[in-house]
């Protein structure tokens, strides 16, 4: 294993990331932060990290980016190749992310974000739907499970995890169907469900902690999370498989080619909500696994040996090996210019 800052790592995956031109995009809402993995000469891993008010779900699609904060949604765009103009300041980037709005939702816990056709979609947690967003309200709601009844900010099933096709939301996870307040607490090892969505049909139950449904390759996967497993969902027999046991707590993930990139969490002595799991003990520190679906084999890790504990999200981003991330709160942001075609470094004799 090599080390650099507070991680370390399997000495291939440096390798891995910076050959297949790709970065890893995680968020932890426990540190309050939105981090890029990369490398950009193939032997040693780095770090872009980025503050946010508690980041859950990241939405990439083409040059836009969105991420789901404590009460509001950030948009960043990564147009007019604005890592020219910040690199001109002895930097090496090869693609940077600009935040161009701010939408205010209100504390939501909004958990998986993901861009539709022509709208955001975003898991309200706390109200236990489906929602999107425009200027006028806090949200929209679009969907809610059939045992539902009402919508009240009282986070009565954990809805957590969506996956879309054809650009609307497909299939959803939650922690239970209760309806009551926070009524998932009770029975988290098997309460867990695998909705379809717009019909509601519970596809999967009993499930320990459902997270992070995906669709890549026309299979649906999802993460156990509190069993550690991955499963793939088969739409025709209904049933679920089991693809591997990584033996603790797994939530966020995404693919490239035949890797799939899993997030885990460490569980804390102080957590009320997970520290009766039975993958405690294995959940010892927070990082990447990077798991090859063909021979269904790890083929590598990252770990936090301290700072991060919890990841919810992970994405990838691809053709880049240094990405920048730019908020409002970073100096460089209020200097930098674009309009279609042209980007500038704004100079202080312009002010």
């Amino acid at each position: 294993m090599k080390s650099i800052y507070d991680l370390i790592y399997t000495s291939n995956i440096p390798d891995l990331l910076f050959k297949n031109k790709f970065s890893v995009l995680i968020t932890t809402y426990q540190v309050g932060k939105l981090i890029a993995i990369s490398s950009t000469d193939g032997k040693e891993l780095v770090q872009t990290p980025v503050s946010l008010k508690k980041p859950m779900g990241i939405a990439l699609q083409g040059t836009k980016m969105a991420v789901a904060c404590l009460d509001e949604i950030r948009f960043f765009s990564s147009n007019e190749n604005v890592h020219e103009v910040l690199n001109i300041d002895q930097h090496s980037y090869d693609l940077a992310y600009t935040q161009r709005a701010t939408y205010n939702t209100g504390i939501l816990d909004i958990h998986d974000l993901e861009f539709g056709d022509g709208m955001i979609w975003g898991v309200n947690t706390l109200l236990s739907c489906l929602s999107v967003y425009d200027i006028n309200h806090s949200f929209r709601p679009k969907w809610k499970p059939p045992f539902i009844d009402l919508l009240i900010p009282e986070d009565h099933c954990h809805l957590n995890g969506m996956a879309m096709e054809g650009g609307l939301p497909k299939f959803v996870t939650a922690l239970s169907k209760t309806n009551f307040k926070q009524g998932w607490r009770e029975d988290k090892m098997n309460s867990g469900v695998l909705l379809e969505v717009p019909s509601g049909e519970i596809l999967l139950d009993n499930l320990a902690m459902p997270h992070s449904p995906r669709i890549y390759n026309d299979k649906l996967y999802l993460l156990e999370s509190g069993k550690g497993n991955l499963l793939e969902f088969d739409r025709e027999t209904k049933t679920a498989k089991l693809i591997f046991n990584f033996g603790c707590f797994i939530r966020g993930m995404a693919f490239i080619e035949n890797v799939i990139v899993i997030g885990k969490s460490k569980i804390r002595e102080t957590s009320k909500d997970f520290n009766d799991l039975k993958v405690k003990e294995m959940s010892s520190n927070a990082g990447l696994i990077f798991f090859d679906i063909l021979t269904n084999q790890i083929i590598g890790q990252i770990d936090y040996t301290s700072t991060v504990e919890e990841i919810f999200d992970v994405k990838i981003l691809i053709n880049t090996n240094n990405p920048a991330i730019l908020t409002e709160e970073i100096e460089a942001f209020n200097n930098i210019v674009t309009y279609p075609g042209n980007k500038f470094w704004k100079k202080d004799d312009l002010l």
